[in-house]
Formats: C-alpha cells, structure tokens, sequence
C-alpha cells in the first residue's frame, strides 16, 4: 500500500479509494461541484488530510466519508475501506428513486406539446 505522510491531492485519493472509477472522472467531479471537503467547494488538487470530512455527490446519493488513511495508488476493495469511514445515509430503495424520463429510439426531439406536459409533471 503507498501510504503518504505529505500532500495528497482530493481527486487521486477520490479514484484511491473507489468512490470514482477514473481520475478523470474524479477530476471532472471536483470541477462540476459535485465534491465537498468539509463543507467548501474543492478543487481538483486541495490537498487532504487525515480527518478531512469528504462529500461526493453521485445520482441523486451523496456519499459521506472520513478520511483516515492517505494513499495515491489505487488499491484492492478491501485496503480501501481501511482508509476512510463511511458515514453516508442508506441508499433510498428503488422504488423510490426518482424516474428518469425515456423516450423510445428514433422518436426524435419533443415536439412543443410534449414539452409542455414534461414541463408540467416536473412541477408536480
């Protein structure tokens, strides 16, 4: 395991520890707003610390970790659930999560009426 004692950047330990399957992907988080290191908006390279409290947005779920542990390579599942504390919610069921939309292939873009009545059933 490459256990760090300096600097670790916030997407390389994101994708360290499986909560993105790319950097990229991690970077890309970051950018969007979609990662928060105890409570501020974090860049890319924010440099973490041991106790750093770390929230991921992901799909309507937000994930909450602690961090314990500094690597920068990624490892095997099991080394990196030693190097945070998850304290995220449960996940709502299925049933539950909100429904995305669908059209049928070949349909095309939505005409004005059907905007209208998409318009409609989000503000329900």
């Amino acid at each position: 395991m490459a256990e760090d004692e300096g600097n670790v950047r916030v997407d390389a330990w994101i994708w360290s520890v499986r909560l993105a399957k790319t950097r990229a992907l991690a970077a890309a988080a970051c950018r969007a707003g979609h990662v928060r290191v105890n409570g501020d908006r974090a860049k890319p390279a924010q440099a973490l610390r041991p106790g750093d409290e770390v929230r991921v947005r992901e799909e309507g779920y937000e994930r909450v970790v602690v961090v314990r542990k500094l690597i920068r390579k990624r490892v095997g599942a099991a080394v990196a659930a030693e190097c945070l504390t998850d304290n995220s919610p449960p996940r709502p069921p299925r049933e539950f999560a909100p429904k995305i939309a669908e059209r049928d292939r070949g349909a095309g873009r939505p005409t004005k009426r059907e905007r209208r009545e998409i318009d409609q059933l989000r503000q329900r």
